[in-house]
């Protein structure tokens, strides 16, 4: 089958190989799946690069959140069917035509959620929904400021904060970027490349600031969000797009009386994978009610999947980005 692999560390488009290499077993515990579509993150980039937390093994597969059909069930799996159409986290890469996710980690999608947009839900929806909800208890009425609002992080924030009842503010690179975020929701949107967006949310927000921050930037965006984040305030670390991991000023924290919240989702599939599953069925459930819908820029071909990345990873995307795995050129997924 067809593979998108990494044999030495370095930027997308240096690095990825498309490979014929064998179909995987699916194991104890495993289910392999026919994979129609493969949603990018960036995460992806930083796995390219050597720079993310989890280091595997090379060559390895590029990406892991898929959405497709069960081809078969490893030792001791239960609650699936062949045939039957899933989303998951794959534990052998996204990026090809077969892979195998474990059962734990694999969800049921209904027929009214296409494969594509299915893709390109799980991983930023989920985070969404935690950050906001769990980690930093938003509730309707408050003003939400979500940094890198048009990127596919930021735009399933806008959603479900919107969902949510607050008021939301976004942050955006140029002016498409910025009417993306406003036609996701944001009552406001701000270029952060003509503007400054402290000023701007105080101007708002009649100088009280936002209550909740959604920073998946880091670096300068941290450190000037602490000067227009509300007092009580959250903001929440979703990660480091731009590079820079920034240290806290703890004065700042003090004189605000506010909290900054990590959030790192994919520790919940390990400490408490009960609240995955009730995150994926809300999810579902405002899906349903036409309340999120997965901001999916682009559908391509198997073949422009190194390409994309290369994208992603200069940051000259929007939305989220899918690949086809079945079709070599750009094309729907049913």
């Amino acid at each position: 089958m067809r593979a998108w692999r990494v044999h030495e560390l370095g930027e997308p488009g240096d690095v990825m190989v498309l490979d014929e290499i064998e179909a995987p077993v699916a194991g104890p515990g495993g289910v392999l799946l026919d994979v129609a579509a493969a949603s990018l993150n960036f995460p992806d980039v930083l796995m390219c690069r050597g720079r993310y937390q989890e280091k595997p093994k090379l060559p390895f597969v590029v990406g892991g959140e898929v959405a497709g059909t069960v081809a078969g069930l490893g030792e001791g799996v239960t609650g699936f069917e062949v045939g039957q159409r899933v989303l998951a986290l794959t534990r052998t890469g996204g990026l090809c035509e077969q892979a195998v996710a474990d059962a734990a980690v694999t969800f049921p999608i209904p027929d009214s959620l296409e494969l594509a947009p299915a893709a390109a839900l799980h991983i930023v929806y989920q985070t969404g929904h935690i950050g906001l909800h769990r980690r930093a208890g938003l509730r309707a009425g408050e003003t939400l400021l979500v940094h890198g609002g048009a990127g596919g992080v930021g735009s399933a924030a806008i959603q479900l904060g919107v969902a949510a009842g607050a008021r939301v503010i976004a942050t955006a690179g140029g002016a498409k970027k910025v009417e993306v975020c406003r036609q996701l929701g944001a009552e406001v949107a701000i270029d952060y490349l003509a503007d400054d967006f402290v000023m701007a949310v105080k101007d708002a927000t009649e100088n009280r600031g936002a209550d909740v921050i959604y920073d998946p930037v880091g670096g300068d965006v941290f450190d000037r969000s602490l000067k227009c984040i509300a007092w009580e305030g959250r903001l929440l670390v979703i990660g480091f797009a731009s590079g820079r991991i920034p240290e806290l000023p703890v004065n700042r924290a003090l004189l605000k009386n506010c909290s900054v919240v990590g959030v790192n989702w994919g520790m919940y599939n390990l400490m408490n994978p009960e609240l995955i599953r009730r995150t994926h069925d809300d999810l579902m459930a405002l899906h349903a009610a036409g309340k999120i819908a997965p901001l999916v820029s682009e559908m391509l071909g198997m073949a422009e999947a190194r390409s994309a990345t290369q994208r992603l990873a200069d940051r000259g995307t929007v939305g989220k980005i899918v690949i086809n795995t079945t079709s070599t050129t750009t094309g729907p997924v049913a």
